[in-house]
């Protein structure tokens, strides 16, 4: 007879994940497995999470009991795609008909028990995914070439750039100060964000991010700072805000030049105290928090425009670091795409051999204006829709510029140039040619004769002028 505890106890890590808050309570499974000598890693950073894979970790469960965690099933994803882990579910049966249950079932787990589910069944089904990520190890495609990935902060990347930006990192995770962090949409600010707090002595602590652009305002200031029951109605209880709730860790403010003015008050008055007063409170409760702001627009110029609080601009700024295009980052390019396309082919079932040679040109002569984000959409579709055993430049939506591109003269450059700056300038003075032309730093005669040449017209100006005429973001 087939001694499986035994067999467990040989292979003993495996990562436990649920999606409820208050996940680490009261969990039985977790007893009962370790009991029988697995060693469970329950509810692990991404960055432990990784580590463990590192290590040898090839088995998690994650276990699904009520509709609530099923909700919360979106903060899981990043585990549930992590290479070489085969995940077992355990769900409760009620949850079986809803179609996010079953998509997760399908695209995810290796395989599931519903619940009450036996120790012995548990056992067995971490035995047979254990066999088989034994034998997928062993049989690996010695080939196919991994990614150098930076251990301490998961980002890809060997050009100059990102090898300076690694060294800022490092440098400032030592230290507590606030930290801004610049760059276009797309480059990876909350990586760079997530990396400095993996990297400093808050890394056992939480890391929590709040998007300030995606909260509505009347919302934003109790996500922050919490709320007191019957504080408004709907308050049936406490809750903490995100700030409390990074307590002795990191809290990320992405998109914080999009937090509307009175919010930018309440955060300016917790940096300079470092007390919160939960909505509907009076009790002044002190935090420690390391705060990383993050924006793609350029907050000097909105402090200009008083679109933003100098006062705050100053207590944010105190280190800036800086992101990168990707279209700046050279081979970095091909490198992150091949990153992607083994995560996809294997989350998908393709049996892709990489990219053709042609498919490689067109990526690096891509001006990619999503930045990394675009790349690992585009990299996803073609992973999907390629027909071939190699993804090419078609696969990739990158045909047409491979067919149709040519070398730009200077003289085309240079009249494209002067076509962006005359209308931006144009619109910032609001039509205004005097104006306009010493923006340009040239005289009225010469800005008629360029608006001549290249037979534009002045546009028509409904509103305030913007400082990013440009569309870059």
């Amino acid at each position: 007879m087939l001694d499986v505890f035994k067999t467990v106890r040989q292979n003993n890590a495996v990562m436990m994940l649920r999606p409820a808050v208050q996940a680490r309570e009261n969990c039985p499974y977790r007893a009962i497995l370790t009991q029988h000598g697995v060693q469970v890693l329950d509810q692990p950073g991404l960055e432990e999470a990784y580590l463990a894979v590192h290590t040898g970790c090839r088995v998690g469960i994650l276990l699904l009991s009520d509709e609530d965690e099923l909700k919360r099933l979106d903060r899981c994803e990043p585990y549930l795609n992590l290479g070489k882990v085969a995940w077992i579910g355990l769900i409760e049966p009620k949850l079986l008909s809803d179609a996010r249950t079953r998509e997760v079932i399908g695209v995810y787990l290796f395989n599931f028990l519903t619940l009450p589910a036996s120790t012995e069944h548990v056992l067995l089904a971490l035995r047979h995914a254990w066999g088989m990520a034994l034998v997928r190890d062993t049989c690996a495609q010695p080939s196919i070439e991994l990614l150098q990935i930076d251990s301490d902060s998961l980002m890809i990347g060997k050009s100059e750039k990102m090898q300076q930006l690694f060294a800022q990192i490092r440098k400032v995770a030592r230290t507590n100060a606030t930290v801004l962090v610049n760059g276009p949409s797309g480059t990876g600010k909350e990586l760079a964000a997530l990396s400095l707090h993996r990297q400093s002595t808050r890394r056992n602590a939480p890391f929590i991010a709040v998007n300030c652009g995606a909260i509505a305002p009347q919302l934003l200031q109790s996500e922050l700072f919490g709320y007191e029951k019957g504080a408004f109605t709907g308050a049936l209880q406490r809750r903490i805000g995100r700030i409390e709730a990074a307590r002795g860790g990191t809290l990320f403010l992405d998109e914080i030049g999009d937090m509307p003015m009175d919010m930018q008050v309440n955060l300016l008055r917790f940096l300079q105290e470092r007390m919160i007063v939960r909505v509907g409170g009076t009790e002044a409760l002190p935090i420690d928090v390391r705060v990383i702001a993050a924006t793609h627009i350029d907050l000097a110029q909105a402090v200009e425009q008083g679109r933003f609080r100098e006062d705050l601009y100053y207590r944010i700024n105190v280190v800036c670091i800086n992101t990168p295009r990707l279209a700046e980052r050279g081979q970095d390019i091909a490198d992150i795409a091949q990153h992607y396309f083994i995560k996809y082919s294997r989350m998908h079932n393709r049996q892709l051999r990489g990219f053709s040679k042609a498919a490689t040109n067109a990526m690096l002569r891509h001006a990619w204006p999503g930045n990394v984000r675009e790349l690992v959409n585009r990299v996803q579709r073609a992973v999907v829709m390629a027909e071939g055993r190699y993804i090419q430049a078609e696969d990739l939506g990158l045909n047409k510029e491979v067919q149709h591109e040519k070398p730009m003269s200077l003289e085309d450059a240079r009249a494209t140039t002067d076509r962006v700056m005359i209308r931006r300038a144009l619109l910032q003075a609001r039509n205004q040619i005097s104006h306009a032309a010493e923006l340009l730093g040239v005289s009225r005669v010469t800005l008629y004769r360029l608006l001549e040449k290249y037979n534009m017209r002045t546009p028509a100006i409904s509103g305030p002028a913007s400082p990013f005429l440009d569309g870059t973001n």
